[in-house]
């Protein structure tokens, strides 16, 4: 259990938001499984300020059993940043609302935000504090445990300062932004935040299974994980029992019966574009099948599907 403001979150294990990737269906399976609260797929400030609500709408979608849940906002202009909050607060209920200071994307990069945050702290400052004292739910934070390089101490300033301008807690990526997604995970860093501040701080990256996800809780003393991309095509990863996720899923069988239901609900609850769901469905396929001897051959036939219908009997003949 982790104290965020007001908010109680009922798990140390937490699913991370990811944009593509954490959609409703998604979301459902995960909670199916073991996952306890959940973060929507991240929202860009901007999609709001410019008129295109009906993309976070679908965003935002949610269900009755989709609960607890938290969003993430991508930007960096105060007053924008608070319109998009109180645009999420109006159209869904929310445990707390997070401030993206951590994506590396390029496209990110090049409009000032995410991680570049990690750069301009004052702005940074400005916003928690824009939305710490503007909103009714708890405000935290994402961070990288540096820019170009790791900095110890200079990431523990910066969590101190996002600590007094009113984040109730810290999420950090133990990565630079340089790094992106490659390389190893700087336990020290996050470590370093968790005794610099007196809030809540929750680990991220390279959480491929629970003992990975208990040896960060372990080796930095942080409160809890971030699940991303450990739970592509894995919602196993989040029965936080005896039994490891690798004993779970360790079948095709198992993981068929998964992933047919995963499908089913993509086609129940999101809304087609121009071609469908078939995109969708083929990367779900293809996150289920990795690491059996017939994914190279499952991907190379699931390319050529274009229907639900098509996709649930090529999964039974695989």
């Amino acid at each position: 259990m982790i104290k965020i403001g007001s908010s109680v979150i009922p798990t140390k294990y937490i699913l991370a938001p990811m944009a593509g990737c954490t959609d409703l269906p998604f979301r459902l399976i995960a909670r199916e499984h073991g996952a306890k609260f959940c973060f929507f797929e991240m929202v860009d400030c901007n999609s709001i300020t410019y008129g295109q609500t009906r993309r976070v709408l679908s965003i935002l979608k949610t269900h009755e059993d989709d609960t607890p849940i938290a969003a993430q906002l991508l930007g960096r202009d105060p007053e924008k940043m608070l319109d998009g909050a109180k645009f999420i607060l109006k159209h869904t209920k929310i445990s707390f609302i997070d401030i993206n200071a951590a994506c590396p994307a390029k496209k990110v990069i090049k409009k000032k935000s995410g991680s570049y945050l990690l750069n301009d702290e004052l702005e940074l400052c400005k916003i928690i504090k824009k939305l710490s004292g503007s909103l009714d739910v708890p405000v935290t934070v994402k961070i990288r445990a540096g820019y170009e390089e790791i900095d110890k101490i200079r990431i523990s300033h910066l969590a101190k300062k996002c600590e007094k301008s009113g984040a109730q807690a810290i999420f950090i990526h133990g990565r630079t932004k340089d790094q992106g997604y490659a390389g190893g995970i700087d336990y020290a860093s996050i470590k370093a935040v968790k005794e610099s501040v007196n809030i809540p701080v929750v680990g991220s990256g390279n959480i491929f299974s629970t003992q990975l996800a208990d040896q960060m809780m372990s080796e930095t003393g942080c409160d809890g994980v971030l699940v991303a991309r450990g739970a592509l095509g894995n919602p196993w990863i989040f029965a936080e029992s005896g039994e490891s996720s690798e004993d779970k899923n360790s079948t095709f069988s198992a993981r068929k019966n998964v992933l047919k239901k995963h499908l089913e609900y993509i086609d129940k609850y999101n809304n087609p574009g121009p071609n469908g769901n078939a995109g969708c469905m083929r990367k779900i396929v293809i996150w289920y099948v990795k690491g059996f001897p017939m994914a190279r051959r499952a991907r190379e036939k699931v390319s050529l599907v274009n229907s639900y219908e098509k996709m649930l009997k090529l999964i039974d003949s695989l």
